[in-house]
């Protein structure tokens, strides 16, 4: 029903080891989430610095992170994993075996009384022709035999080094400036409504945090851009009245 309908939407946390603060914040969050009456959870891409397929030394890695996971979904809450550049091939584990529903594109999914297009928003920018060709190879079923199958030490090497040259590009290269990421977001998103009509449109990736709206029909309609916890650690929040950022905290 869309009364109980309370959704919370992250991007771009970035967590590598356990002693980072954010890794402590984010554990601490889900502890807390059930509490907010949390109906959905939403993790829009990069919720970590590395996670490439199935392999053994990110899921002990990051054990304490799926153990709070899999409890707020035991309790009831609908988890969404979308693919980001920095956790790729998914589904063999998050989905397959925990259950969770696993999006590699953008998805539209009926929130209460809502129609949400959801993605992580890293094909947003179409002129960034090798960043989408890179994608698109990464994602070719060669690539993913080689996730699969190559030493997993070799696995964990190459991606954590191309993990670094990924971020590197988004924080520093790509984000030219603040003004022209959001720029990018207010043009797609009114493309992409005329492709399909929604009501909010939420992605990350760019490292902006943003906030757009405009009118169709006499109807707003509005964008969110989730920002990275690598600058500010928050969340937003869907319910049937609207929707908000919110800041986390200890």
């Amino acid at each position: 029903m869309s009364d109980n309908l309370k959704a919370f939407f992250i991007s771009d946390l970035h967590l590598g080891s356990d002693n980072e603060p954010n890794f402590i914040l984010f554990v601490n969050w889900l502890k807390k989430l059930e509490l907010q009456n949390a109906s959905h959870l939403f993790l829009m891409g990069d919720i970590f610095d590395l996670w490439i397929e199935n392999h053994k030394y990110f899921k002990n890695k990051y054990k304490i992170i799926i153990e709070e996971l899999q409890r707020l979904q035991n309790g009831g809450v609908q988890i969404f994993y979308f693919e980001g550049n920095h956790d790729l091939y998914l589904k063999s584990f998050w989905q397959e075996e925990l259950g969770f529903l696993i999006f590699e594109q953008v998805e539209y999914i009926k929130l209460g009384p809502w129609c949400v297009r959801a993605e992580h928003g890293d094909q947003i920018d179409t002129k960034d022709w090798g960043y989408l060709l890179l994608r698109w190879f990464l994602r070719t079923q060669i690539m993913k035999w080689v996730a699969s199958n190559l030493p997993e030490k070799w696995i964990v090497r190459i991606g954590e080094s191309a993990s670094k040259k990924s971020r590197h590009y988004t924080t520093e290269i790509k984000s030219i400036s603040e003004t022209e990421s959001r720029e990018k977001l207010h043009q797609h998103a009114h493309k992409a409504y005329v492709e399909k009509a929604f009501d909010w449109l939420i992605c990350g990736h760019t490292h902006i945090k943003e906030q757009y709206s405009f009118f169709k029909n006499n109807k707003e309609i509005k964008a969110i851009n989730l920002g990275t916890w690598l600058k500010e650690p928050v969340c937003f929040v869907l319910t049937s009245s609207g929707g908000s950022f919110q800041k986390i905290q200890n």
